[in-house]
């Protein structure tokens, strides 16, 4: 059994395997332009994050009933499950539906179908985090938070994503202002493609509690120091990184280096339909392919616990969980 862990940077539009996208794509009278899942398979050969964007926010047009968004939810819930996942803080993107004419309301009544009952089917505890398109304009966030305004017991953060470079975290402060005056938790991305500052912006003026990405981090010493010193949290991503070309090779990410350095790193799946393996091949592949031990790979188990937005005591239940696993 894998080693339980939380997920925490994971978007529930990226868990839209071809087979599902698919059979969407059928019950919808949607038709995508491959003719069968291998065809589909095929199409997922990415140069950039921009052409992973580009079939990705294709392939979301098969999303479109509440069902949908309950199928896809309870999709990724059953294999996080036999993936260790004890909790999952899962990202949507409301403004990539409501562009294309699907109601707000509808995205988060079908997800909340299955999270709901999440932990009494799957044993894993749930958050929804709503992100912002960081390359559509700052007004369109602020309308999209005013519409979530009543569901805000069913939201439990707002975070930042979508195409980094060239939209840095400065642009949506006063979206972040409102939000954390409605009380949310604040996370960004930052630090994946876009520079070192960028996440010296997420933490300066949108004040986040937790990185998303951040490998670049490691190119300033100073902000490294600090990221160790606040133990601010970083959500990574290794398949990501190096599919969407951040990295060159699983052999050159730079996880064990932040471990080394102290960083409150974790292992996530970010878009696992899309990049080769949910959390646990993330986990387990890079620890092999880097060498790291036992006792490393439980602190990064740790640190995905530590860094959740979790009570005091479902914290604790699961810290003892990954001490106890062997």
């Amino acid at each position: 059994m894998p080693i339980p862990k939380a997920e925490l940077h994971l978007h529930i539009e990226g868990t839209l395997e071809p087979e599902l996208a698919l059979r969407l794509a059928e019950r919808n009278g949607v038709t995508l332009p491959y003719a069968d899942v291998a065809g589909l398979r095929a199409a997922y050969r990415f140069d950039d994050l921009q052409s992973f964007l580009d079939l990705y926010y294709r392939l979301m047009d098969v999303l479109r009933t509440e069902q949908d968004f309950t199928d896809l939810a309870d999709a990724y819930l059953a294999r996080a499950r036999e993936q260790g996942v004890r909790h999952a803080e899962i990202f949507f993107d409301p403004q990539a539906h409501t562009a294309r004419g699907v109601a707000f309301d509808t995205v988060l009544a079908g997800l909340s179908a299955a999270l709901d009952s999440s932990e009494e089917r799957y044993g894993i505890t749930t958050g929804l985090i709503l992100c912002f398109l960081r390359d559509r304009p700052e007004e369109e966030a602020l309308a999209t938070l005013e519409e979530a305004k009543p569901h805000l017991d069913r939201i439990t953060a707002v975070g930042l994503d979508s195409a980094e470079v060239g939209n840095p975290p400065s642009k949506f402060a006063r979206a972040y202002e409102r939000a954390s005056e409605l009380g949310l938790h604040l996370v960004a991305h930052a630090g994946e493609e876009g520079p070192p500052e960028y996440v010296r912006e997420a933490l300066d003026v949108l004040h986040v509690e937790r990185i998303d990405h951040g490998i670049r981090s490691l190119e300033d010493p100073e902000l490294v120091a600090r990221l160790v010193a606040e133990r601010i949290p970083l959500t990574v991503c290794p398949f990501s990184n190096v599919r969407l070309r951040c990295v060159d090779t699983l052999a050159d990410h730079p996880l064990r280096r932040m471990l080394d350095a102290g960083l409150l790193a974790t292992v996530n799946s970010d878009d696992p339909a899309y990049f080769g393996g949910y959390v646990d091949e993330n986990l387990t592949d890079t620890a092999a392919v880097l060498g790291l031990t036992d006792d490393q790979v439980r602190t990064l188990a740790r640190n995905s616990f530590e860094a959740a937005f979790l009570d005091d005591a479902t914290r604790a239940r699961y810290l003892a969980e990954v001490d106890a696993h062997r």
